[in-house]
């Protein structure tokens, strides 16, 4: 047995995943449900936003298996992959492909969250940024891309599964523990109190800006006083 092992995701990354998981749950659970629980449907977009913007610097910033540079699924390495030639540590190729596509539908759901609108009582909190027939266009797109990612989500929870009964692949301990068991390789680097700091800041920036509390006050309604 190989007992070798090697550090691969930090702290940051793992916490991310899982709060991300959480948040999507409590969103999809929330959305569907509607009705009292749409404004706590819409603060958990507003958590997404700020984990989608850490997720963004940490693909930087973060350690050695992080980095968005280490899991470009680029067709080269896809092919590699798929003729069952990679040997790489961290994501593989179609494990990289999924990450960027949830990264990137998340990134159009919260965002058309933000101007979306539901004809009843709920507005998102930078509806008054736009006219409503647009905002009528970005709440149809919101609903629209809710279903493509659950359906992603769906497919991302068969290959873990897949990978940890065929392949004896187990995906979720390393992202639990932080540790990759028997292999040898370089292991995490990078990633320190100073990135993280960045990424914390800007992660409160995008949730600040997304929240609209920046927005000046509406005027106060008129109130027409009797002619008597």
């Amino acid at each position: 047995m190989n007992n070798q092992r090697i550090r691969l995701w930090d702290l940051p990354t793992r916490l991310f995943h899982w709060l991300l998981v959480l948040a999507v749950l409590a969103a999809v659970v929330s959305g569907q449900l509607g009705g009292s629980l749409i404004d706590l449907h819409g603060k958990i977009g507003l958590a997404i936003v700020g984990l989608i913007a850490f997720r963004l610097v940490w693909g930087f910033a973060g350690s050695t298996y992080s980095r968005f540079a280490q899991f470009f699924p680029t067709p080269a390495k896809i092919r590699v992959y798929l003729k069952g030639e990679w040997r790489g540590l961290g994501h593989n190729p179609l494990g990289g492909l999924s990450v960027f596509s949830l990264i990137f539908l998340l990134t159009v759901q919260v965002t058309s969250g933000l101007f979306s609108n539901d004809d009843i009582a709920f507005v998102g909190p930078l509806f008054d940024l736009i006219d409503k027939s647009l905002s009528d266009r970005l709440s149809g797109i919101h609903h629209l891309v809710s279903n493509v990612l659950i359906a992603l989500v769906v497919l991302h929870v068969i290959a873990v599964a897949f990978h940890g009964h065929f392949k004896k692949d187990n995906l979720v301990k390393p992202m639990l523990t932080g540790w990759k068991e028997g292999v040898s390789g370089e292991p995490a680097s990078g990633g320190g109190i100073i990135a993280l700091v960045v990424a914390l800041v800007i992660a409160g920036l995008a949730v600040y800006g997304a929240s609209g509390a920046w927005l000046p006050e509406p005027p106060p309604a008129a109130v027409e006083t009797p002619s008597w």
